[in-house]
């Protein structure tokens, strides 16, 4: 075995001691190792940000030189941009006060708040755009870190989006919103408290006219509303206040005409029979509708002109358009087109030219209140309610003659007196004729022609007039051959020739006849009147003869049967006349009395001078009053009182009649005509 020597023992033994050292120092270093990881974990979180700040130390440098001035130019507009927004929040509380407290004041701030908000508007892209120019460079030249960068980044694209229309109010945070709010406010307010209508009695008695409208608002006022419209205008708000003037005003209007109980407007065509029972409304509409146009829509329209006059035309039109027709106009208007849909009878012709007479009346008025392309609906219904009433008054006037010949045929009255038509049309063709309705029935009756391309003349009414006169008289001829008893005929025709003559003469329609054709009638009342006294109560002075009784020999008793049998057809003559006749009327007060004084001097005298003579033959028998029936008192008072008219069966030509027929009492044929 190989012998070892020292040397070999002394390198393994400086090996081991070697090896030794170097197992203890690479624990060593182990050790500290382990002790420096966690620094080391934290420096490489903190390279990236080191990096970053030592990046512009890195970049070029003439990028570094220029970055300067692209900052300078973005920051100076974004400043002043700031300084806006600052201004804006400084004008919070003064815009959110009560604007009635300082108005002048209000609207100066509110008018800063608008120049601040469109010098936003108008600045703020561009130093948006700035600022993403900047970022723009940081970027391409890698002078700042990218999530730096990108950060930027996102608040600009924010700040892009608030340019967007829809946005754009939330660059004051809504305060110009409600700024406008409150200034809406305050203008209704200020409406309401000085559009206050004033008391009126209701409704005005007949031929007087209400003197009272709305007070005009303040000058200051006014002032006050037009500052408050040129705000509200400026920010597209103009509707909005047109909508709260239109409102607040013809409410007013409204609660002005409510005094005057406009209820019948309301009325609709199946709530009455015929004109005559709205006869007092339409009168009134006529009132009414003159006191609303010449004082209330004046006002309005006059009011509406100052308020919205800066606006322009157009505008301030279309604002009174509406307040008329919310007001009430339109339903003046449907109410006359309501009359126009009702039967048609003579009385609705005359309501129909009181309608015509007040619409000619305003047309001056109209045609200024309501020309106005705005004002087309009022314009619409007006022409139409006019085209019906000439339509159909003047189809009504044609069609007078033919309805009173359809009469003829009809049963003429039982008591002899003056057929209601007679009566009617005598009294309705005067006041066709008279100066308050000849001017307007011909000025209807020209237009009329005039839309069918025919010429009218005057002769034309007038003729129109006397053929209608000439039926009426046929009708009587006509009626008076309907009797059979012919002293009820001659009776009759006394009555009616005697109405004729009086009701005609010094009237219209008695001038356009003339005085020869009143005489005709007035001696034609005495021919009939002679006829009739003569066939009737002049036969009863003859039953009383004292033939035989002068010269009678055959003593007293045979003398006393011969008055006896006198007197008795004398009473049985006279009861039966009286009878027959104490239903007989005659309307006229005068022809009636001399009527009656007639019979009573026919008969009378010859009873009294009868009795005289020879009562005493008769008073001393036990029948005595079977024969000495009457006192010469009681005979003179019964003739007296005949043919009084019956209560309530007369009707004037100014009152309602009772059926409301244009008839003698028979079923209406105008009436069943079709409505127009």
């Amino acid at each position: 075995m190989a012998v070892v020597s020292d040397s070999m023992i002394e390198k393994l033994a400086s090996a081991r001691k070697s090896l030794k050292s170097s197992l203890e120092k690479s624990k060593a270093l182990g050790l500290a190792l382990e002790k420096s990881g966690p620094r080391l974990e934290e420096i490489n979180q903190r390279l990236p940000t080191l990096e970053a700040a030592v990046r512009p130390i890195r970049a070029q440098k003439e990028a570094l030189v220029a970055v300067g001035g692209h900052i300078n130019r973005a920051v100076s507009p974004a400043a002043a941009v700031l300084n806006v927004f600052d201004a804006v929040h400084g004008l919070e509380k003064s815009l959110l006060s009560d604007p009635r407290n300082d108005l002048p004041g209000y609207l100066s701030v509110l008018k800063r708040l608008e120049e601040a908000l469109k010098f936003l508007g108008d600045n703020c892209g561009l130093a948006i755009q700035w600022l993403e120019d900047i970022v723009e460079y940081l970027e391409d030249n890698l002078v700042a870190d990218d999530r730096y960068v990108s950060n930027l980044k996102k608040s600009l694209k924010n700040l892009r989006d608030l340019q967007n229309d829809e946005e754009r109010a939330l660059l004051d945070g809504g305060l110009l919103e409600a700024a406008l709010d409150k200034l809406e406010c305050e203008f209704r307010l200020l409406l309401t408290e000085n559009s206050v209508p004033l008391p009126m009695s209701s409704p005005p008695a007949l031929g007087e006219q209400p003197c009272i409208a709305p007070s005009p608002l303040p000058v200051t006022v006014i002032q006050k509303l037009q500052a408050i419209i040129g705000r509200l205008t400026a920010n597209k708000r103009l509707e909005k206040c047109i909508s709260i003037y239109v409102e607040v005003r013809s409410s007013n209007v409204r609660a002005s005409l409510q005094a005057l109980d406009l209820d019948y407007l309301e009325i609709s065509i199946s709530e009455f029979n015929d004109v005559q029972s709205i006869e007092g409304y339409i009168a009134q509409w006529g009132r009414h509708l003159e006191f609303a146009v010449k004082h209330l829509f004046e006002a309005e329209y006059k009011l509406c002109n100052d308020v919205f006059e800066r606006i322009g035309l157009d505008v301030w039109m279309g604002c009174f358009a509406k307040i008329a027709a919310q007001a009430g106009i339109l339903a003046f208007l449907q109410f006359g087109k309501t009359v126009t849909e009702s039967k048609k009878d003579p009385i609705k012709l005359l309501k129909l030219l009181d309608i015509f007479a007040s619409l000619n009346k305003l047309r001056l008025d109209f045609n200024r209140l309501f020309g106005g392309a705005a004002c087309i609906e009022i314009q619409n219904l007006t022409r139409d309610l006019i085209k019906r009433v000439i339509e159909g008054a003047a189809e009504i006037f044609w069609e007078l003659l033919v309805q009173v010949e359809l009469q003829r045929q009809t049963v003429p009255p039982s008591d002899g007196s003056v057929p209601r038509l007679v009566s009617f049309l005598t009294d309705y063709c005067n006041r066709l004729l008279g100066d308050s309705y000849k001017p307007i029935l011909t000025q209807v009756l020209v237009i009329h022609r005039n839309w069918k391309h025919e010429k009218f003349q005057e002769r034309l009414l007038l003729d129109a007039i006397l053929k209608i006169t000439k039926a009426i008289e046929h009708n009587l001829e006509t009626w008076s051959k309907g009797y059979e008893d012919a002293t009820l005929s001659n009776f009759f025709l006394m009555n009616n020739h005697w109405h004729l003559h009086k009701h005609l003469k010094g009237t219209k329609l008695g001038d356009l006849l003339g005085d020869s054709w009143l005489k005709e009638h007035d001696q034609s009342k005495d021919y009939y009147a002679a006829i009739f006294l003569k066939d009737s109560w002049g036969k009863l002075p003859s039953l009383l003869s004292r033939e035989g009784l002068m010269l009678f020999s055959g003593g007293r008793a045979t003398a006393r049967e011969l008055v006896k049998k006198r007197l008795k057809s004398f009473n049985e003559a006279f009861d039966d006349m009286y009878k027959k006749q104490s239903n007989w009327v005659v309307s006229e007060k005068d022809l009636r009395e001399k009527t009656c004084q007639l019979i009573v001097q026919a008969v009378v005298p010859v009873y009294r001078s009868y009795m005289q003579n020879y009562g005493p033959l008769v008073e001393q028998d036990p029948s005595a009053s079977k024969y000495a029936k009457y006192t010469v008192q009681t005979l003179e008072k019964m003739l007296a009182s005949l043919f009084q008219p019956k209560p309530g069966k007369y009707a004037s030509f100014n009152g309602r009649q009772p059926s409301g027929k244009f008839s003698n009492g028979l079923p209406d044929q105008y009436h069943s005509s079709p409505r127009g």
